[in-house]
Order: C-alpha cells, then structure tokens, then sequence
C-alpha cells in the first residue's frame, strides 16, 4: 500500500440503548457530516407490505413532535447545509453537512424523529406520500426509457421468495393496500436506535460529539425483538440463461447483460470491481475501445457491480446500440470481452491502470467528510468492522490477474447470463399520449416535492 494513502481515525462506541457512534475528527474546515443509517431496507419487507423502507425515506421528512411537515429540511437549510435521505436493498439512511457550529441542531433534529416521528404520523401524510412515490414510480421507472431495467434485473437473478428479487420502490399495490397501523408497526420495529449507526465526521470535538449524542438520542428506548431475517443464501449462479426482450418507447436498442456475483465483502467482488474498471472505466477501457471507438457499433458501454450482502451480489452492464446495427452484433462483441477475460490473463498495464482510477476514486471520496461518514456507517451497519474504510484500497490494489481470471470464469458462465434487449416501439396513438397541464407537467402529479433521489 503506498505510504501516501492517508489513515482515518475515529471513536467506535455503543450508547445503553445499542446506539452506535462513530466519530471522526477533521479541523481541516468547518463543516460537519452526520450519517445516519439504519440497518432496514427493502430486503426486510413481508410479502404483501413492499415498499415500505422506500416510503419511510419520504416520511421521515413530514414531520415529528417538534418538527412541522417540511421543517426538517428548512432548518437545515437556513443553517447553510445540505441533507437527503436513500433507500437501498440492505439499508436506509439519512445525512446532513452543516457548519460545524450547528452540529447539535443536525443531532437533534435525527433525533426528534427517531423518538417521535408517529405522533406525527397521520392518515393525510400517509395518503400524501403514497402519491409522491407513486409519482416517484411513474418519473424514474414507468415513464422514464429504458426505467425499467433494474427491476427485470432483480426479478430475474432472484427467485421469487428471496427478499432482493423486488426492487425497493415496492408494489403500488402494496402500498395503497397499506394502513397507518401496518406503516407505524415497520417504524416500531426497524428504526430504534440499536438498530441504527450514527457517523459524524468533521470540526467537532469527539467529548463533545458525545455528550451530544447521549443528550438527545440517550432516552430513546431499544427493541429488544427485532426480528432477524430468515436464510438468504442461493446457488452461485442461476443454473440457466435467461433472455427478456421489451418493445418500449426507447431511442435506441439497448441490451443489458447481467450476473449472479459473490456477496459484497467477498474479495471475489473486489476482483469483479478491478475487472469492470479493465472492462468499462473510460475511455482506454476494452469495451469502449472496441464497441464505441474502433468498430463504432454501440453508442455507450457500462459494467458495474452492485454489492449486496444477502445471498448474491450482481454484475451488469449495458451497450447502446448505434443507428442501423443489428443488435445480435452489440451483444456478440459484448460477451467476447467478458469471456476473454475468463481465457486470458489481463495485462500488468491494464491492471496498473485499473489501480490507478481506483486510488483516484478512492482518495477523491475520502477527502470529503460526508463521503467518510457515509463509509463508516456502511461498514459498521453490514459488516460490524468501520476500520474497512482504511482496508478497502488495499485490498483492491492487491487484486491479481490471476484472481480476475478465476472469478470472470466462475461468474461470465452462459448458465449464469441475464440478456435483457429493449427495442424501439411505435409511437404511441394520439390518445395514449399523457395528458400535460398549462404549466407544462404531468396532471396527473399531486403530493409534495420529492426529497430524496
């Protein structure tokens, strides 16, 4: 590990109630990161009540017994900082960067509504935030091209009865079939404080962080009977090939190829991450240089890895198809590459340079303390150890040719392949078109702006 690569140093604790606190001190500037995360996510919902990790994200800004509706944000805001909350497979989260000098207003107001949030938890929000994710839904999912493809990627490496097979938007039938006691049991159950991991990083003092801490998070009482979740565990890989072909209202064709991959914190994943950087990171990488600049047949080529922690993780990545080639071509190319990488060693200039964008990456990240934050907390929250945030690097800088070789064999197997090709679609007739109202969006729009992406 080159000697350059700067350590962080923080506190680990456990308040009476199972709160953890991490902190982690920089007087670089004065600004303070608060991450919260809560160890629930879309993973953690029963058949027949999806969806509901997604729209606590949303509620979790409508108020609590101190808080009016929206004020949470405002007061953040007129502090001079910034907030968001997310929702992912295996958790949610909530943060906020002040001026260092308003940590306790960003403690406070997490903690108002941790303690309190049902009491302001009424039929009306409900209703409310039901539509804002049903808009959500329509924005990003049903009327957005091509919105649909990681939804078709879950359900299909997933069975059925494995929680990550629906994405965390949910049902919309779920959600409207969902009463306010359903909502608030969720809440009682998965946001208490042993359950969660706060992180704040920045100009603070560590007493002082605290005494903070313990002030306004310390009464809050434990559940003792969160319940775990049952065996998530799967094959390595799907036993098939599976094919999807949509006809959408898309510009382009567009083919997405996905993989069951090992569980995140697996150094197989890492070795997979290396690879996707050899396969897809810019423009010297093997897919772009063949499919985008030398043969010119796709427009633009991806490959990723989304690391889960229940079973599986998965690889992806997609090619848009150029004007006037066939699809069958893209697709070819695409899975030579992958499979070439299963046959021959990667060259020490290729890995060199993967390295090389990942330090950047890396480096680039921790130099921002919500980034550092955030790290600690999704390290503590998946995996009980906040000091990987000083261990990733280099294990990814200890990635082998020979380690690539092995993992893109075991994981590029036709029996373990995903082929989902969206094709253009005829227009729509006139009136199918979506009706749009004078001020030039959809009528059928109602709720409260959207906080989170």
């Amino acid at each position: 590990m080159p000697t350059s690569v700067p350590q962080v140093a923080f506190t680990d604790e456990r308040l009476a109630n199972g709160l953890r606190l991490i902190v982690a001190e920089d007087h670089l500037a004065p600004v303070v990161a608060i991450n919260v995360w809560y160890n629930v996510g879309s993973k953690h919902e029963q058949p027949g009540k999806t969806g509901f990790a997604h729209l606590f994200e949303h509620v979790m800004f409508q108020g609590s017994a101190h808080v009016a509706k929206a004020e949470h944000i405002a007061l953040v805001q007129a502090a001079g900082g910034t907030m968001n909350g997310t929702t992912w497979l295996d958790r949610t989260n909530y943060f906020e960067t002040l001026p260092s000098h308003q940590l306790d207003l960003g403690l406070w107001l997490e903690a108002d509504r941790m303690a309190t949030l049902l009491e302001a938890l009424s039929q009306e929000n409900l209703d409310n935030q039901r539509e804002v994710v049903k808009n959500e839904k329509r924005w990003s999912y049903d009327n957005r091209p091509y919105g649909s493809w990681q939804e078709k990627l879950q359900a299909h490496l997933f069975p059925p009865e494995h929680p990550y097979h629906h994405s965390t938007i949910g049902s919309m039938e779920d959600l409207d079939a969902a009463s306010v006691e359903d909502v608030k049991a969720f809440f009682r159950t998965y946001y208490a404080p042993n359950n969660a991991v706060i992180s704040v990083v920045g100009d603070v003092e560590t007493a002082a962080v605290r005494a903070s801490v313990k002030r306004y998070f310390g009464a809050i009482p434990a559940n003792p009977s969160i319940p775990p979740l049952g065996d998530l565990s799967l094959p390595p890989i799907l036993g098939r090939e599976i094919r999807e072909t949509v006809h959408d209202q898309v510009p382009l064709p567009r083919v997405y190829f996905g993989f069951r991959a090992p569980v995140y914190g697996d150094p197989r994943l890492d070795a997979l991450d290396v690879a996707g950087q050899i396969l897809a990171g810019g423009k010297g990488s093997r897919l772009h240089r063949r499919l985008v600049r030398d043969e010119r047949i796709a427009q633009d080529v991806t490959f990723f890895t989304l690391g889960f922690i229940g079973g599986a993780s998965i690889c992806a990545g997609w090619a848009t198809v150029r004007p006037g080639v066939p699809v069958e071509r893209v697709e070819a190319a695409y899975l030579e590459e992958l499979e070439r990488l299963a046959v021959e060693p990667v060259s020490d200039d290729e890995l060199a340079r993967a390295f090389a964008l990942i330090e950047t990456d890396e480096l680039g990240s921790l130099q921002r303390v919500e980034e550092r934050a955030d790290r600690l907390s999704t390290y503590a929250t998946l995996f009980d150890d906040p000091g990987l945030i000083n261990a990733m690097l280099p294990r990814y800088l200890a990635v082998t040719s020979a380690a690539i070789l092995e993992v893109a064999g075991a994981t590029f197997r036709t029996d373990n392949r995903m082929v989902l090709t969206y094709l253009p679609s005829e227009p729509p007739a006139e009136t199918d078109v979506l009706k749009v109202d004078d001020a030039g969006t959809d009528a059928a729009e109602t709720g409260d702006e959207e906080v989170a992406a």
